[in-house]
């Protein structure tokens, strides 16, 4: 009896173990082409990191800065790729050890839907984001101007950007719903200036006076380092009401125009009174007639002589 089901056993265990065997080989297979995979992944990505340190330093002396953006973007890009060949990899084992793998592919489709739906401005945020900090388009620290309000870049995430304005409020924007954005402080920054000087004044000599006081400023040790190029006087502008216009242009690190241009305006202003520069005001004046004579404060109309 026992020798009959040993006889009837062994073509079964036969068959399992070569079963068995084979599909141990292939999940092996599928395990060593995952971890080669894995391996060319990391060595893609390194080559990329690389490669984008090497293309920002061209744009960007912040090294530190730009290591640490680019260490974060090939991160990210690591942990999704990582996730989705390991993944594929669990999957195809199952399936080798003979478990019926279309329903976790249907179960994963109709999940993926789900998430896709109710997380689509989550996505969009994210993707948004990826590509905001992968072009380096604003850094924290910067002073941006993000669909019509401005403020210094205080956080950037994948998700959102926060600004907080001069009052101290701060603003969040979710990348995604980023329309416009203008970095006011990426590589120089530059003071633009509208001088207005009476119609009488030489504007040959207000031009003089205003590049004396900027070659001046230029060489302050504590403001000079700021400054980047001399003084870039455009001319004459504008005729205004009261005064001539004349524009200019203080080129300066990022984010310190505004204090280099209110030195400057200072010093300015000490310039012009001191050349007798006239700086004009709007202001209005009564005729009341030639033969009229001026009021006395405190009194009543003067007399006319003919009385």
């Amino acid at each position: 009896m026992n020798q009959f089901v040993f006889e009837q056993l062994t073509p079964f265990l036969a068959q399992k173990s070569v079963a068995i065997t084979e599909a141990g080989l292939r999940i092996i297979m599928i395990l060593s082409v995952a971890y080669l995979a894995i391996r060319a992944l990391n060595f893609g990505l390194k080559k990329l990191e690389q490669m984008l340190l090497t293309w920002r330093e061209r744009e960007d002396r912040e090294r530190l800065a730009n290591e640490k953006r680019i260490k974060t973007l090939t991160g990210m890009l690591h942990t999704i790729a990582l996730t989705i060949l390991w993944v594929i990899a669990v999957i195809m084992s199952l399936d080798q050890i003979g478990l019926d793998i279309t329903p976790i592919l249907a179960g994963a489709g109709i999940a993926g839907l789900a998430v896709g739906f109710g997380a689509q401005n989550l996505v969009r945020d994210i993707i948004n984001g990826f590509f905001m900090i992968l072009e380096n388009q604003v850094r924290v620290g910067d002073v941006a101007v993000v669909n019509g309000t401005g403020g210094l870049v205080e956080a950037i995430s994948f998700r959102t950007i926060t600004l907080r304005d001069l009052s101290g409020t701060v603003h969040i924007f979710p990348n995604g719903t980023v329309t416009t954005l203008a970095n006011m402080t990426k590589g120089w920054s530059a003071y633009v200036m509208e001088i207005g000087v009476a119609y009488k004044e030489d504007t040959d000599k207000v031009v003089a006076v205003m590049k004396q006081v900027a070659d001046e400023l230029q060489q302050d040790p504590t403001v000079g380092i700021k400054m980047i190029e001399p003084i870039e006087i455009m001319g004459v502008d504008a005729f205004g009401d009261s005064a001539v216009v004349i524009k200019a242009r203080l080129k300066t690190l990022p984010i310190e125009q505004w204090a280099v241009g209110r030195e400057y305006r200072r010093r300015l202003k000490k310039a012009f009174d001191e050349e007798k520069i006239e700086i004009p005001f709007p202001h209005r004046t009564l005729y009341m007639g030639e033969a009229s004579l001026p009021f006395r404060l405190g009194g009543s109309l003067a007399q006319s002589p003919s009385s």
